[in-house]
C-alpha cells in the first residue's frame, strides 16, 4: 500500500513539474451549395454555356493562446482548385478532398501594438486593393481569395499612434532570384516584395482607413488576367517583373440599422519589364503571352465598391476601369468591369456549440473590353444556394 501511494505521489509530482502546453482549440465549416451559371453577351468565349454545379467546402480554424499575448492561429482547407476551397462534384482527381495547411501564423497581442508572421491571411474579401493590385483589369469577383486564397507569406506590425491604429504589413509574392545579372532588380532581390501601409481612425461613428500598396521588387506574379475558368478575356498579356502602386481608402458609415461601407483604389503601373526568370513558367501554366524584357508596361486602374449591410442581408456593387498603353499593345485596351454580390442568411439553428444557416447568394459580373485587348462583352450570372454548419 505504502509502495503504491509512494508511485502515485511521484506521478502527481510529475504532471505538475511537466512544462504546461497550450490548448489548441479547434473550430470552423463546412458547406455545401448548388450553383447555377450561366453565360450572356454579344462577344463572349462562353455565348449561351449554363451550367449547374454542386459544390463544397470544409475550412478548420485552429488557435491557442500561449499566455502573456502570445498566440498561434491557423486555417486548414483544400487548395486544388481556384476556387477560394471550394471542390465541384465531378471535376478532377475523382472527388479527391485534400486538406492543406492554408494559412498560419502565431505573434503577440498587447495592449498598444501588435506583430505576428506566417502565411498570413489578407483580409480580401473586405478590402479590394490586392484584388486591384495583381488584377488590374479585371480585379472584381474576388480573384484574391479565390484563386490566392486570401493569404501571403510575410509578417504584420500595428500600433496605436494617435486616435487610430497604424499597421505595416509586408508580404512576399514570389520567389525568382536565380542569378544577378545586369538587369535592374535581377538577383537576390528579383524576389516579389509587397508593402502594405494603412491607418484606421474615427471621426464620430464613421470609420476611415486610407491605404498604400506598393510592389518593392521586380514582381512575376502580377496578373492582369489568370486561369482560363476566370479569365474572361483569354489568353491576354500577363506583366511580370514590375513595380505597381495602388492607393485608397475603405469608408465605413453606420446610418440607423443599415451599416454603409465605401471603397476607392487607384492603381498605376510605370515600368520597363527586366529579364523574366519565370515567364515561360507562367505562360505554360496560365496559357497566356507573358512580355519579355523591355517591355514598357503603362496601365492605370481604378475601383469603386458600395456596401450595405442590414440584419442577415449583405450586398455589395464593385465598378472597375482600367486603360492599358503597354508597348506590347497594338493600341490602347480599355477594360470595364461591373460586379454584384447579394446574399441573405437565414438561420436555422443556433447554439453555444455553433450554427445551421441556408444562404441564398446571387453574384453578377459583367466585362467589356475594346481596343488593344481582345473585344469581349459578356455577362455571367451566378445563382447559388449555400447551407453551411459552423462548429
Amino acid at each position: 500500500m505504502k509502495k503504491m501511494l509512494s508511485l502515485a505521489a511521484m506521478f502527481a509530482a510529475l504532471s505538475y513539474a511537466a512544462p504546461a502546453s497550450a490548448a489548441l482549440n479547434i473550430g470552423g465549416d463546412a458547406s455545401i451549395r448548388a450553383r447555377n451559371e450561366s453565360y450572356y453577351g454579344e462577344v463572349t468565349p462562353n455565348s449561351g454555356r449554363s451550367d449547374l454545379k454542386w459544390q463544397y467546402r470544409v475550412r478548420l480554424n485552429g488557435a491557442a493562446d500561449l499566455g502573456d499575448g502570445f498566440f498561434f492561429k491557423t486555417m486548414i482547407t483544400d487548395e486544388n482548385n481556384a476556387a477560394g476551397g471550394w471542390s465541384t462534384v465531378g471535376y478532377g482527381n475523382l472527388e479527391k478532398f485534400t486538406l492543406n495547411v492554408s494559412n498560419f501564423y502565431f505573434g503577440r497581442m498587447q495592449k498598444d501594438c501588435h506583430y505576428l508572421a506566417g502565411r498570413i491571411p489578407l483580409g480580401s474579401f473586405n478590402n479590394p486593393i490586392f484584388d486591384l493590385t495583381l488584377f488590374p483589369t479585371q480585379p472584381l469577383e474576388n480573384p484574391v481569395a479565390n484563386i490566392v486564397y486570401d493569404r501571403a507569406y510575410g509578417m504584420n506590425y500595428g500600433m496605436k499612434i494617435g486616435p487610430g491604429d497604424a499597421n505595416a504589413t509586408l508580404v512576399m509574392l514570389d520567389n525568382n532570384s536565380v542569378i544577378n545579372t545586369a538587369a535592374e532588380g535581377d538577383g537576390t532581390f528579383n524576389d516579389g516584395y509587397a508593402l502594405l501601409l494603412s491607418y484606421k481612425f474615427n471621426i464620430g461613428d464613421v470609420t476611415v482607413e486610407p491605404q498604400y500598396l506598393r510592389i518593392l521588387t521586380n514582381s512575376d506574379v502580377l496578373k492582369q488576367q489568370s486561369f482560363t475558368a476566370l479569365n474572361p478575356y483569354g489568353a491576354a498579356p500577363i506583366y511580370g517583373q514590375v513595380t505597381p502602386y495602388t492607393l485608397g481608402a475603405n469608408v465605413t458609415v453606420p446610418a440607423g440599422k443599415i451599416k454603409l461601407g465605401f471603397s476607392g483604389m487607384y492603381t498605376h503601373c510605370d515600368d520597363i519589364t527586366s529579364a523574366a526568370n519565370n515567364s515561360a513558367g507562367i505562360a505554360a501554366v496560365l496559357g497566356a503571352t507573358v512580355p519579355g524584357a523591355g517591355t514598357h508596361v503603362n496601365y492605370n486602374g481604378y475601383e469603386l465598391r458600395i456596401k450595405g449591410e442590414v440584419g442577415n442581408f449583405m450586398a455589395f456593387y464593385d465598378f472597375n476601369r482600367t486603360n492599358d498603353k503597354s508597348s506590347s499593345l497594338a493600341s490602347e485596351g480599355k477594360y470595364t468591369n461591373h460586379f454584384v454580390w447579394a446574399q441573405y442568411k437565414i438561420p436555422v439553428h443556433q447554439s453555444a456549440a455553433g450554427t445551421v444557416t441556408i444562404q441564398p447568394t446571387l453574384r453578377y459580373l459583367a466585362n467589356s473590353a475594346t481596343g488593344g485587348a481582345p473585344a469581349i462583352n459578356q455577362q455571367r450570372l451566378r445563382t447559388e444556394l449555400w447551407a453551411t454548419v459552423t462548429f
